[in-house]
């Protein structure tokens, strides 16, 4: 007997993928099939499981690749098959959004579901672009209309009704439209002097506002060529946005930013790029491969080591491996104190219950150094596992104040040669606006795969995370336009920040 499917009629939000909600997304992760729109952020589909089936049944203008009837019969088969069944929907399933219509197909069938509201466009939108859609001084009340239904010869909207009835008007996907919804404004009574603002690709790095009147805006319209998807916002409340916009005065709003970091370190600083209204383009050049048991023999031998030294969380992270692929744990660093550069891979030390005993408080291998005490590393031997292609600058201090320095390779980076795609063609038609290097190895790597058209990268700002990988670029003919003072990942992002707030461009 086929056990009984359940269909989960979820809204996505709008634009910006992390405006799901929580159920919604445990929603995702829990499906067996995904039935997903258009304008469904692709971010969203890399949480379901390996193994679920996606079905694309976006529609476009005058371009549908399912009717909504099919997509009513799609959903009933499925959950007749015994599946668990995600309806993805930007926005929210029940404003305009046709989930009503599904649900009743769903009902009819006698096919049990569940609708996860979704944050509406219609409010989120406008609310990404400064503009409050109810405020108690100038709008206590808020219609919701479609803009396609505004254009049909016999039109359901009772515009004498809706031009004075409503303090705020939003219009959803109504560009196509818009001339003719200002039109029967003013026909009916809204004064054309109302405040009026189309926002297209709203709550993303792309968000354009547009603001004028109902006398004007056709004319500004033809002018700035908007595209859709758009929401139109017609009220007083408009006039707001100039006070309270946040989102598209953000100093990196809009930037088109290259993250060179090896993929699973990426996330972190594109997450930050994102939520500063940039556009993370992941490229990562670099791929971190384990030294494997070139680590094992120094690890037995740890007893006969002063000091343990971490450059970076990828040797705290491939040290680890092996002392745990030996069957050891944290206990066998007894004895034995601790240094790292830089907070994150004192983060990473933590993961495994251990503090260092010195943190510099400039995160270089110059800070290192400097924060040393002569009679604290003289005559000790110290273990330095760090990636192949490190500099020998630490080692070269070291030695001068007394120490024995013993290199041995944790971790290889090589060149990452499936990420020559999208980034690469986005670099050679000039479309990147900023460059990121992390290390001095995303540098080399960079510039070896673009070869002799390396110069493009000069039409792009290039930031570094600190002295030494912007010494890299230097010596690689590359302009640095910014170097973080905090050598993190945070730092380099408010090092970006601060750099365009500066009136850099």
């Amino acid at each position: 007997m086929v056990r009984q499917g359940k269909v989960y009629l979820v809204g996505a939000g709008p634009g910006d993928y992390s405006l799901i909600t929580v159920k919604g997304l445990d929603c995702l992760r829990q499906a067996e099939v995904i039935i997903y729109d258009r304008l469904v952020d692709q971010r969203l589909l890399g949480e379901v499981h390996p193994d679920a089936e996606k079905i694309y049944v976006g529609k476009a203008a005058k371009c549908h690749i399912r009717k909504q009837g099919e997509i009513n019969q799609l959903l009933v088969k499925k959950a007749k098959e015994g599946k668990v069944v995600v309806r993805l929907k930007g926005g929210d399933p029940f404003v305009l959004g046709r989930g009503g219509e599904e649900a009743e197909a769903l009902a009819l069938n006698h096919i049990p579901f569940e609708v996860v509201p979704g944050v509406s466009s219609a409010l989120a939108v406008p609310a990404y672009a400064g503009i409050p859609v109810t405020h108690r001084r100038l709008a206590s009340s808020l219609a919701i209309i479609t803009g396609h239904e505004a254009g049909k010869g016999k039109s359901s909207i009772a515009w004498d009704k809706l031009a004075r009835g409503a303090d705020t008007l939003v219009f959803l996907m109504g560009v196509g439209n818009l001339a003719f919804i200002v039109e029967r404004l003013i026909e009916n009574g809204r004064a054309p002097s109302t405040p009026i603002a189309l926002i297209s690709r709203g709550t993303t790095p792309k968000q354009q506002t547009l603001v004028g009147t109902l006398e004007d805006i056709i004319a500004q319209t033809e002018q700035s060529h908007f595209q859709p998807p758009t929401v139109v916002i017609v009220g007083e409340v408009v006039c707001l946005r100039q006070q309270l916009r946040w989102f598209d005065n953000q100093p990196l709003f809009g930037k088109r930013i290259l993250v060179t970091r090896a993929r699973h370190q990426a996330s972190q600083l594109s997450r930050l790029l994102t939520q500063g209204g940039a556009v993370a383009i992941e490229m990562p050049v670099i791929q971190i491969q384990d030294g494997s048991e070139e680590l094992d023999p120094a690890i037995l031998s740890l007893d006969s080591y002063h000091w343990l030294i971490f450059t970076s969380v990828n040797g705290v992270k491939a040290f680890f491996h092996r002392l745990h692929a030996l069957n050891l744990d944290a206990r066998w660093l007894k004895g034995v104190k601790i240094g790292v550069i830089g907070p994150a891979t004192a983060e990473a030390l933590a993961e495994v219950g251990l503090r260092p005993d010195y943190l510099p408080q400039v995160y270089t291998s110059q800070g290192f150094l400097a924060g040393l005490k002569t009679e604290e590393i003289a005559g000790c031997r110290v273990l330095l596992p760090r990636a192949d292609i490190a500099s020998k600058e630490l080692v070269r201090g070291m030695a001068q104040l007394g120490a024995e320095v013993v290199e041995v390779t944790a971790y290889r980076t090589i060149p990452n040669t499936k990420a020559i795609s999208r980034g690469k063609q986005l670099i050679l038609a000039g479309e990147i606006d900023i460059i990121t290097f992390t290390s001095s190895s995303t540098v080399t790597n960079l510039v070896a795969i673009l070869g002799r058209k390396q110069e493009v990268l000069n039409r792009a700002k290039i930031a570094c995370i600190g002295p030494t990988t912007a010494a890299t670029a230097i010596q690689a003919g590359l302009k640095v336009d910014v170097i973080a003072e905090e050598h993190t990942i945070p730092g380099l992002v408010q090092a970006m920040e601060r750099y365009f707030q500066g009136g850099n461009q």
